[in-house]
């Protein structure tokens, strides 16, 4: 090519399943279209949730210059042949089956692609892909960087316990150069159930991770510096390629959802009657749904904390199911307690628009990655309540980095119910801790300036696009 052309740069993107892989895929992709890059999404259909299907339109709509959308029609799984019954994770699996197809997909994409990145549970199956086409890829990463590190580590663990799985490899602590130690009650408890398919997906493709030539993660400096710095120095994994903290995504436009902007404006109002940071915000993430054994404890909870509170309730797994009232699961008397000290949701809200509403002084959430940083982006303190997965190491960043509290004695929420005291009492220390508030507010400012103009966020990304460039010259 003459140095007189322009070089194009042109990025392909695959998510996985669940608004909470989709959302960091599109976030991913925004970094670099807004640096003039042209990016072609891979959709897996059929989606799980509508959700999903409406936030891809959404994107594709606000960025039509720019993005060309194409999808991957899967094929269908026998349910029979996959060791789980969750929905999400069924269709992780289905799109790990159906990735094969994309060769063709890839190869014939013009201009020709510099880079494919994808979604972390696919790794396995696209490594191969992408070897024989020669494409440099990448994938992002949807937790912390300290749950990356155990991810990662995880294939020295399987190394020096070969055939046997990680239940009885992994002891009560697990330690991994560079960073404090994780505990075996914060690892994700799938991974220690024989079989499942999280177990699988993990185990095989954590060795597979040193043959990526980069990770993307919604993270930064300030925020994780023990375990960027673990990583990216080797000790974690000796040959594991750089990580990339290209955190924290800034709200983008196209997550803003017409359809909710009715309901959001009359929460908005009520928000506006509020006092400054007088407003606990409670929500338990869109991926898991409220136990029914919890909600009585939880509305109790809200009503005794003495706060004025917005609480999201998720009745159902998947957006696409009927639809159930709360007062059928509360009961008349405690429903009408509820709507006296505070706002009932249960449809999607903009988390980011009320995460900066100045009525909300703190965040009652699931310890889920993508809540957690957009707390921190707008300087909110958290009670992390992790609920599965990997939110109870989510909720060890939030303690360790003095931006929120995490009551380790609740346990899995999926499993122990929490007293309405209990909750009670840890909102109250949540809301009355200056502290966290100071800290909060030092690690907003800290997130700004990473993703603002000449930011960590925009270096990293420059720097990657120029490596893309010189290497097409």
């Amino acid at each position: 090519m003459s140095g007189s052309e322009p070089v194009s740069v042109h990025v392909a993107f695959l998510p996985s399943a669940g608004m909470g892989h989709l959302n960091p895929c599109l976030r991913t992709a925004a970094l670099f279209l807004r640096h003039g890059c042209r990016v072609t999404l891979i959709t897996p259909k059929p989606t799980v949730s509508l959700a999903e299907s409406n936030l891809i339109s959404r994107f594709c709509s606000s960025f039509s210059d720019q993005v060309t959308q194409i999808d991957l029609n899967l094929i269908p799984l026998d349910p029979t042949s996959v060791n789980s019954t969750d929905p999400f994770w069924t269709q992780f699996e289905t799109i790990r089956r159906s990735v094969h197809l994309l060769s063709p997909i890839l190869s014939t994409l013009s201009p020709p692609l510099s880079a494919f990145i994808y979604d972390v549970s696919l790794i396995s199956p696209l490594v191969p892909v992408t070897q024989n086409l020669n494409l440099p890829c990448y994938i992002y990463f949807v937790a912390p960087a300290r749950m990356f590190s155990f991810f990662a580590h995880l294939s020295v663990l399987a190394a020096s316990n070969p055939g046997e799985n990680p239940a009885s490899f992994i002891g009560d602590v697990v330690e991994i150069p560079g960073i404090a130690p994780i505990a075996r009650s914060s690892v994700p408890p799938l991974l220690l159930q024989p079989n499942s398919l999280f177990e699988r997906i993990f185990m095989e493709d954590s060795p597979k991770l040193t043959k990526l030539d980069g990770i993307l993660m919604n993270s930064f400096e300030e925020l994780e510096p023990e375990a960027l710095a673990a990583l990216n120095d080797g000790r974690v994994v000796q040959g594991l390629p750089r990580v990339h903290a290209v955190g924290p995504f800034m709200p983008c436009e196209f997550e803003k959802n017409v359809d909710e902007e009715s309901s959001m404006s009359s929460i908005l109002k009520w928000f506006d009657d509020q006092n400054s940071g007088s407003v606990v915000y409670v929500c338990l993430g869109n991926r898991t749904l409220t136990r029914r054994e919890q909600i009585k404890d939880l509305a109790n909870g809200l009503i005794s904390c003495g706060y004025r509170f917005l609480w999201v309730v998720k009745l159902k797994v998947v957006d696409r199911e009927d639809d159930e009232d709360l007062e059928d699961v509360l009961g008349n008397e405690l429903m009408m307690k509820v709507k006296e000290k505070g706002l009932v949701v249960k449809t999607f809200v903009d988390q980011m628009e009320i995460l900066g509403h100045p009525g909300v002084g703190g965040f009652v959430n699931h310890g889920g990655w993508n809540s957690l940083m957009e707390a921190v982006w707008h300087g909110v303190p958290i009670l992390s309540w992790a609920q599965n997965g990997d939110q109870k190491i989510a909720s060890e960043v939030v303690k360790m980095s003095g931006v929120g509290i995490w009551p380790e004695e609740w346990g899995w929420g999926v499993e122990v119910v929490v007293k309405g005291e209990d909750i009670a009492k840890a909102i109250e220390k949540m809301m009355n801790n200056e502290s966290l508030r100071i800290r909060a507010a030092e690690m907003k400012k800290a997130a700004r300036n990473a993703a603002g103009v000449g930011g960590s966020s925009e270096v990293i990304i420059k720097r990657q696009i120029e490596e893309w460039k010189r290497n097409v010259q």
